[in-house]
């Protein structure tokens, strides 16, 4: 049994969606945001940088219990632990953690940064025209990729599952995705699966 400590944000989405694709059996623990739960002593324990996604898994390496945070983290050991959602080849393995790594390095700090200053009643205009600008530039580098490829790997992996939650919030960062077209019939399809239904409902308040 894997324990989610999560909340109802793109990185804590990542890890639901790809545990409803795995098929594997978890216990959600919200840890509300807004409540500042993740800075709870308990929690600290878990993670000592306060944020969520955290996994408790009972039946880690060896048979005895792992604890992990960091989303793409957690993603690389699930689909490890699975066989699932990361390419067997070597090149597909790497091209799968290339885009992985360019959600987490440039998709979910530049879009999460955009969120907060447009939020802002009087924001700096020069941080929200940078964030707005390097969101057109990653929309751009995404469309491009996806004009070549079906899912950014060649093959649905742990990077459309770790990228498709900050789209999803497309209208948190005022994106058009019709202008978009590749990203747009990409995430089209993804919002289908039925796995990324359930992951995106969690956790259910």
């Amino acid at each position: 049994m894997v324990e989610l400590y999560t909340w109802e944000t793109p990185n804590g989405r990542k890890v639901s969606i790809m545990l409803e694709e795995c098929g594997l059996p978890y216990t959600v623990h919200p840890v509300d945001l807004g409540k500042g739960e993740q800075h709870a002593p308990e929690f600290l324990a878990l993670n000592p940088n306060n944020r969520i996604p955290v996994i408790v898994d009972s039946d880690g390496p060896g048979g005895g219990p792992i604890t992990l945070f960091e989303s793409g983290a957690i993603l690389i050991y699930l689909a490890g632990k699975t066989g699932k959602f990361l390419p067997r080849s070597t090149r597909g393995k790497y091209k799968a953690l290339e885009w992985l790594m360019f959600q987490m390095g440039g998709v979910g700090p530049m879009f999460g940064q955009l969120h907060v200053f447009l939020k802002m009643a009087d924001p700096v205009p020069y941080a929200l025209d940078r964030y707005s600008k390097e969101r057109y530039r990653l929309y751009g580098v995404l469309d491009r990729r996806l004009g070549e490829a079906k899912y950014l790997a060649g093959e649905y992996s742990i990077a459309d599952i770790a990228t498709y939650p900050w789209i999803a919030r497309h209208t948190f960062h005022k994106t058009d995705l019709t202008l978009y077209p590749n990203v747009k019939r990409w995430f089209d399809a993804i919002s289908a699966r039925p796995a990324v239904v359930r992951g995106m409902s969690v956790p259910s308040l």
